[in-house]
């Protein structure tokens, strides 16, 4: 039997788990607009204006008096403090893992990421994303075109609309393997090699708004279909559309579709007929539902691909209940039973398809904040790199453990 190791410090109590958030967050609040503060009086000013470490002015007048202001007390100050929103969460565990007759196990850093909004008027914002386990994920800015939320349109690197998950932080989702097999291949998560790695996410432009009390919601995108923190590797851009219908409260539909061209970064086992450097063509449509409740939680969804000559699909359902739903009331809501089945098939004509099944407890001990453990079934895997087009699908059981601690403020 493998061994899962404890993951997290002895927390005296909630109370100071939400004092140490709370402190944490007004601290870097205040440092990054005391810095913005720096910049902007030195703009203004020149050198007459110096800082302590403590936030308190020095500034000099004419006749040469020095005069002490505590910066935190200006209303300007407290106004940019005010506009600045600071989010943050980190994510790692331990995975053991028995595949090919191979065990393997490793603690694992998955996530540490740090962002932060800024809004500059009521109408235009800017958000600054960067993951330091890996790199910068997103850097965009909002305008708000109409009085309502009908309008807002959105520029620079930031999460394409395909999928009813892939715009979802990986912070609400239940599996700590985050989304399916079908929306981490098919919206460029990570295991497409014709794409890379780009977190779901891409450059470009995006139109989106809601109507009707937020009843619909819309979403185009106009992107570079190249992924991240990159030019476009072809003359085209791919077109994601998205719509949201939410008829009743706790439950939203979702359809959403994609009209591009790829620019293979890498040769691929699922995909061995497309070279690197060839454009091909990359189409993609899924419709789904979410709904949710304080007697659950599910989601689920049906997805498919053409890259190139090839088509794959998938489908999957994933939920989380409550174990005070079965006699646990002293629990309440923070011990929850999660499930998910989940199928994709990579390449319908060589028969690649692998069903997974994951089961699993999570345990939130403070809001945001939360310890997950979870058994993986496949069906089948690969015998080498995905990359590597020599690389054989085989069908065969594979099992896993993994747990997860999550960090989050805001």
């Amino acid at each position: 039997m493998p061994f899962c190791p404890s993951l997290f410090v002895f927390l005296h109590s909630d109370n100071k788990v939400y004092q140490f958030i709370k402190q944490m967050n007004t601290f870097i609040k205040q440092a990054l607009a005391v810095s913005l503060a720096i910049f902007s009086s030195t703009a203004a000013m020149g050198q007459s204006d110096s800082l302590n470490a403590d936030g308190t002015a020095i500034t000099i007048t004419k006749n040469g008096r020095v005069e002490f202001n505590k910066l935190t007390d200006k209303k300007w100050f407290q106004e940019l403090q005010s506009r600045i929103k600071l989010h943050g969460y980190a994510q790692a565990g331990y995975t053991y893992s028995h595949q090919g007759g191979e065990n393997k196990n490793t603690f694992d850093l998955k996530r540490i990421l740090f962002w932060a909004e800024a809004k500059i008027t009521d109408r235009w914002s800017f958000l600054f994303m960067h993951d330091f386990s890996s790199v910068v994920q997103e850097y965009y800015t909002d305008y708000r075109l109409t009085r309502n939320k009908a309008l807002t349109i959105r520029f620079g690197q930031f999460k394409n609309g395909l999928s009813l998950e892939n715009p979802l932080s990986p912070t609400s989702m239940e599996a700590i393997d985050v989304y399916s097999q079908a929306v981490t291949f098919l919206t460029g998560c990570g295991s497409d090699p014709l794409l890379g790695v780009q977190y779901g996410r891409d450059l470009g432009l995006s139109l989106f708004g809601e109507t009707n009390n937020g009843k619909f919601r819309y979403e185009l995108d106009v992107m570079n279909g190249q992924g991240i923190n990159k030019k476009d590797g072809n003359k085209f851009k791919d077109i994601i559309a998205r719509l949201e219908y939410r008829p009743v409260q706790g439950l939203n539909i979702v359809t959403t579709g994609q009209f591009g061209r790829g620019h293979a970064v890498a040769q691929s086992a699922y995909n061995p007929t497309i070279a690197i450097g060839q454009d091909y063509k990359r189409h993609r449509c899924t419709i789904g539902a979410d709904y949710k409740s304080r007697a659950f939680n599910v989601h689920g969804e049906y997805l498919n691909g053409w890259d190139g000559d090839v088509h794959s699909w998938g489908a999957y359902l994933t939920g989380a209940v409550p174990l005070a739903r079965f006699g646990a009331p002293e629990l309440g809501k923070r011990l929850e039973l999660v499930g998910s089945y989940d199928f994709f098939n990579f390449n319908t004509d060589l028969g690649m398809d692998q069903h997974k099944a994951i089961g699993g407890l999570q345990y939130w001990f403070y809001k945001k904040c939360r310890l997950q453990v979870q058994y993986v079934y496949k069906n089948a895997y690969l015998t080498g790199s995905p990359s590597d087009p020599t690389s054989q699908f085989v069908h065969g059981a594979n099992h896993g453990i993994q747990c997860q601690l999550q960090v989050r403020f805001n």
